[in-house]
């Protein structure tokens, strides 16, 4: 089933992206990240850097993190829809590739537009995210 086969609410098709894009990324199904979540010309915006990324782009740092990053899990996860799309606030938890733990507090502003998302600004805590770039 296809979020655009869902006949509910645009608040309903939002919550349910959200599901399917979490359990892709779980599964770092990336396929199912540009093919079917993902609009071809979605932007991944990050506070720390200020970079726009493109699905390209976004699909190598998801695809390095599944790899890298030891007993990852999204922890604590809240989300509520929104008229354009939905927020979420998670914790990132695992084990950094240093060895350190991680703990990354993070917020996710979703753009869905048909049916799938076409922007993610992503606010995550910096200083807790050094771990993984060291």
């Amino acid at each position: 089933m296809t979020t655009s086969d869902y006949r509910t609410s645009p608040a309903d098709v939002s919550l349910a992206l959200a599901e399917r894009l979490a359990s892709a990324i779980d599964a770092n199904d990336l396929d199912a990240l540009r093919d079917e979540i993902y609009t071809p010309d979605v932007v991944v915006w990050h506070n720390d850097d200020q970079h726009e990324q493109r699905v390209d782009e976004n699909l190598k740092v998801l695809n390095w993190l599944h790899r890298k990053v030891g007993d990852k899990r999204y922890e604590d996860v809240v989300r509520h829809a929104t008229p354009t799309g939905y927020v979420e606030q998670h914790v990132l938890r695992g084990t950094a590739p240093n060895g350190t733990e991680l703990e990354i507090p993070a917020c996710l502003v979703v753009t869905v537009t048909g049916g799938r998302i076409s922007r993610i600004d992503e606010y995550l805590d910096s200083q807790a995210a050094a771990a993984l770039r060291s």
